[in-house]
């Protein structure tokens, strides 16, 4: 353990000092409440970092609820456990003993969430001479938006970026952004440290099938998919009205893949206003997501709150053309690489708009297809992601063995 310093603080371990070599393989303990429910974006996210990491030689610790190795044990809150469950996602209980076990002999110490059990992480690894980073990855305004009147009151956006930074960010200098307008919401709430804006990526199980494979014929029908959380800021009554409306909606098989407190609402309003045999709306296992986005032809995304949005990454990658609803509090919208790929937020007209065009413009659609997964493959390959990552945790080790003072409150 580090000698204490005057104010208190534990400095680096002679370990610490002598780990983690500028082009060495680092080993990472990655601390994750919810690891083992693929449903949730966070948990996807990790589990395909920590596969890349792996495969270019790096050790990765996964600490957190399903974790193998270190798993940790579900922590019960009233009423927030209930909620959180209902987008698939459970609390872990902050565990000492566990962090020893996990973080001895780590480089880093990387916390995904700012609650107990990533709290106590950083404490403890602090105490053990452990450098942390931190990733920012559950937006306020999807909080407030899952909490029922909390989402009408002003200020409560902005109450809880001070909350997270006061709770794990305010003491970690170097914190990974998904995206450069969560980074921008960051600073703009008064987050001062050192912002990485990096991709989450998309793993490589995603890729396009051959032009011969997919028909080109107006007329065949259109296959639309969305997927995410089936919760308000997701917006997908939006999308189902918009077909509701559509000219072509009797040619248009719509395919709504997640789960959420907003699955019964949904499948009643598509039954009301949708042809019969003509919608599915439920889980889909991530598994099963390669698949089923190679044999569709549209991905629309009519979220409205975004900190990236990796199920649409997944969606151009497998070759579909994208549809999303432009918001200033959403970063999906950085994807469109054309006017046609986007439509105001909560505006059914105009999606249904853009559906009919890529509808009657078959021949567009392939070639736009192929441009997004090229572009995509290009951008935001997990791959070049993770090149980005290592290099913010060499950073940070090398900061922490200077000294440098994490405190940014």
């Amino acid at each position: 353990m580090g000698r204490m310093d005057e104010n208190g603080r534990r400095g680096p371990t002679q370990a610490s000092r002598n780990m983690g070599a500028d082009d060495g393989p680092l080993t990472i303990a990655m601390v994750v409440d919810t690891i083992g429910n693929k449903g949730n974006g966070t948990s996807n996210s990790a589990l395909q970092y920590a596969h890349e990491l792996v495969r270019r030689g790096h050790r990765v610790r996964m600490v957190g609820i399903g974790a193998p190795e270190f798993p940790a044990r579900v922590h019960d809150i009233p009423l927030g456990s209930a909620i959180a469950a209902r987008h698939q996602v459970q609390f872990a209980r902050p565990d000492e003993a566990l962090f020893r076990r996990a973080f001895d002999g780590a480089d880093v110490v990387h916390v995904y969430l700012p609650f107990a059990f990533g709290r106590g992480a950083r404490r403890v690894a602090g105490e053990m001479g452990i450098p942390v980073t931190a990733g920012f990855h559950l937006q306020p305004e999807n909080v407030t938006y899952s909490a029922g009147p909390l989402r009408w009151m002003p200020g409560a956006s902005g109450m809880l970026y001070r909350l997270f930074r006061r709770w794990l960010y305010g003491g970690v200098r170097h914190v990974h952004a998904p995206s450069e307008m969560i980074a921008r919401q960051l600073r703009e709430h008064g987050y001062a440290n050192t912002i990485h804006v990096i991709s989450n990526g998309y793993s490589p199980r995603f890729t396009p099938q051959g032009p011969s494979q997919r028909p080109a014929d107006a007329g065949s029908a259109l296959r639309i998919v969305a997927s995410g959380r089936l919760s308000h800021e997701k917006d997908h009554i939006t999308l189902i009205r918009a077909v509701a409306v559509c000219r072509h909606r009797r040619d248009i098989r719509l395919v709504i893949c997640g789960t959420g407190p907003l699955l019964g609402g949904l499948r009643a309003e598509a039954a009301r206003l949708l042809p019969q045999g003509t919608w599915s709306i439920g889980f889909h296992d991530n598994d099963d997501m390669p698949a089923l986005l190679r044999g569709c032809d549209l991905f629309v995304h009519p979220s409205v709150v975004d900190i990236e949005s990796l199920s649409v990454l997944e969606g151009m990658a497998s070759g579909l053309v994208p549809v999303i609803a432009s918001s200033d509090l959403s970063a999906a919208g950085q994807f469109a690489l054309t006017d046609r790929s986007l439509f105001p937020a909560r505006d059914a007209h105009t999606l249904a708009a853009r559906i009919d065009w890529w509808y009657e413009h078959p021949a567009e659609r392939l070639a736009w297809g192929a441009r997004y997964a090229e572009h995509t493959a290009r951008t935001y390959s997990v791959s070049s992601c993770v090149d980005r990552f290592v290099s913010m945790e060499r950073e940070a080790i090398a900061d922490f063995r200077a000294g440098r003072d994490p405190e940014f409150r």
